[in-house]
């Protein structure tokens, strides 16, 4: 039986998602991703993930086993989110990088059955990319090579590579209360992080420059579901 075959414990997944389906509303009125979405708003998205995730994995690897790290590096996103601000000339933004940066202060990753339950926001995310993916390219023309790698991430690996993460979190969180207490903890943690990161989107000006070289496609709208957001908890 391999680890994506295995049986999967019903007990801490849907108490993740119990304890944080408030703020993964939250989170989505924030974003505001059912909205028209200029190329300008989606760079503004992509870089508050970007600078957000340089940090966070640092500190989620340090807060995993020895031992399951490989598996960690190996599902590493930052750098597609780097490669589609190259790909696409983004300007820095030193505000939104301290935010990324303060906004984690807070968030206590000290075991791995918490830092299982801040994966489980950012695995969720993942998912969520593959729906986006499709509307990108429709509407702008972006493709994993130019723009969007970070939303396509894994591709046709990603649903493998949740089941893979929910079998590990039901085994490194899910046993003990205090484990799943603490996956808790860590999932609200990371979800708040993430909103204070993003709170200057919503300010974002309109003619926020872009390359010359993006594709020019008018705007973007997203489906505003849980299984179309880019920060979405998948059941």
């Amino acid at each position: 039986m391999t680890t994506t075959d295995a049986p999967i414990s019903t007990e801490l997944l849907p108490r993740l998602r119990r304890c944080t389906a408030p703020l993964h509303d939250e989170i989505e009125a924030l974003l505001r991703l059912g909205a028209p979405m200029p190329l300008a708003r989606y760079g503004r998205i992509l870089r508050g993930f970007h600078e957000f995730l340089q940090l966070w994995e640092q500190r989620v690897r340090h807060a995993l086993p020895e031992s399951l790290r490989p598996w960690f590096d190996a599902r590493r996103r930052a750098p597609f989110a780097a490669h589609d601000l190259a790909v696409l000339a983004l300007p820095h933004d030193d505000t939104m990088r301290a935010a990324a940066r303060a906004s984690q202060h807070r968030l206590r990753l000290d075991s791995p059955a918490a830092a299982f339950g801040s994966l489980y926001v950012l695995e969720g995310s993942a998912l969520g990319g593959q729906v986006l993916t499709p509307m990108l390219l429709a509407r702008h023309g972006l493709t994993p090579e130019r723009g969007a790698a970070y939303f396509h991430g894994f591709g046709e690996r990603t649903g493998a590579m949740w089941r893979e993460f929910r079998q590990l979190a039901d085994a490194q969180a899910g046993a003990e209360e205090t484990d799943r207490n603490a996956a808790c903890r860590a999932a609200v943690q990371t979800f708040q992080a993430l909103i204070e990161t993003f709170e200057s989107v919503g300010a974002a000006a309109p003619d926020l420059p872009v390359a010359a070289t993006a594709p020019t496609a008018p705007s973007m709208s997203f489906v505003s579901t849980a299984a179309a957001t880019s920060v979405a908890t998948p059941q």
